[in-house]
């Protein structure tokens, strides 16, 4: 049902409100108005939200208005990724994201203008590359499509997807580049150096959680949640927990192989704990992290040092698939991507 009431202001000026209702069983379940200045105007705008309310998804839509863009990342968090077990990086971008203008935004009327307004401030303001822009845009996407499956929500799906369409071809967003950072001697030199005096006064034995990276290939994660019972002495293997995985992670446990070098590293650990190096992996990127500035060392990463131990596998003459036994790397594609050798320190094979 539809009405138009005519109004007349103080000022004399004329005005049409526009009414609509729509019962069910004789109870009104919606109604909304709008004021012209002209009755034509007012009669097109009945005609074309009664068009739009016969769409049973219309109704719906309108009910769950309302609800934000941070909410739906905070049920996506809250609802999946503690079944995922998320990594630390992928939760506090989560969080970060519910602390932006967009996630007060709403998310059942979000329009792909209001992502890429996003993109450009998160580019141009706080200064990001495109590569970090896209994540972004990926942790919005999982989030609403995974809560509009689960809770039923019209969210806005469908503006996201056009926004990545949008941000792609505009290069506001791009995948990550393939990193080929690798320390070098002189680094890894300075790196050993200043935390064999840290480590005097430190809880943390961060030079040989260093060593053990190099020579093992974990990353940072892995270390800390290696446990003494499941090495297998004889075999000089170990087992990874919750092994990272692009589609799955919890409960899948891998079992690795230890070099000799890191095997020895391990050995001299305090076994009075149930973990071999029981130590907050957020501390330890941080330490790292501190002392490469410390000592000007640019743009390296703890995680590079994985990388670092994969190509020593390959330039020590061990073949894809024994490296793969080593780094547990998923696929030989992947594992190609950390195989920037040093030509020099190539094993020679006669």
């Amino acid at each position: 049902m539809a009405t138009i009431q005519k109004r007349t202001g103080k000022s004399g000026n004329v005005t049409y409100q526009a009414k609509i209702r729509r019962k069910l069983k004789g109870k009104i379940i919606h109604q909304e108005s709008k004021t012209f200045n002209k009755k034509k105007n007012a009669e097109l705008w009945i005609r074309n939200r009664e068009a739009a309310l016969d769409n049973p998804n219309e109704l719906d839509r309108i009910k769950h208005i309302g609800i934000t863009v941070g909410q739906v990342l905070k049920v996506y968090q809250e609802e999946f990724d503690t079944i995922k077990q998320a990594g630390r990086s992928k939760n506090s971008e989560l969080k970060r994201l519910q602390n932006t203008n967009i996630s007060e935004l709403d998310a059942i009327q979000l329009t792909s203008a209001d992502i890429i307004t996003h993109l450009m401030n998160r580019l141009e303001i706080d200064r990001v590359k495109p590569q970090t822009a896209n994540n972004d845009a990926v942790y919005l996407r999982v989030a609403f499509k995974s809560v509009k499956a689960k809770k039923n929500w019209p969210l806005a799906i469908e503006a996201i997807e056009n926004a990545i369409i949008i941000a792609k071809n505009e290069k506001l967003i791009a995948r990550s580049d393939t990193r080929e950072r690798r320390p070098t001697s002189n680094e890894l030199v300075k790196l050993d150096n200043y935390f064999k005096i840290k480590d005097l006064n430190s809880s943390i034995p961060m030079r040989e959680i260093m060593w053990f990276a190099i020579h093992s290939s974990r990353r940072q994660e892995e270390i800390t949640r290696i446990e003494w019972n499941d090495n297998d002495d004889q075999a000089q293997t170990g087992l990874v927990r919750n092994l990272k995985h692009p589609r799955t992670k919890r409960g899948n446990h891998k079992r690795f192989k230890y070099t000799n070098a890191a095997w020895e590293v391990m050995q001299q650990q305090d076994k009075k704990n149930k973990f071999i190096f029981p130590f907050n992996p957020a501390t330890i990127s941080s330490k790292f992290t501190d002392a490469c500035k410390i000592l000007e060392i640019s743009d390296l990463h703890f995680h590079d040092l994985r990388h670092e131990a994969t190509s020593r596998c390959f330039e020590a003459g061990h073949s894809i698939q024994e490296v793969q036994l080593i780094t547990l790397h998923d696929s030989w594609v992947v594992l190609k991507r950390y195989t920037h050798l040093r030509p020099e320190e190539i094993t020679a094979k006669l």
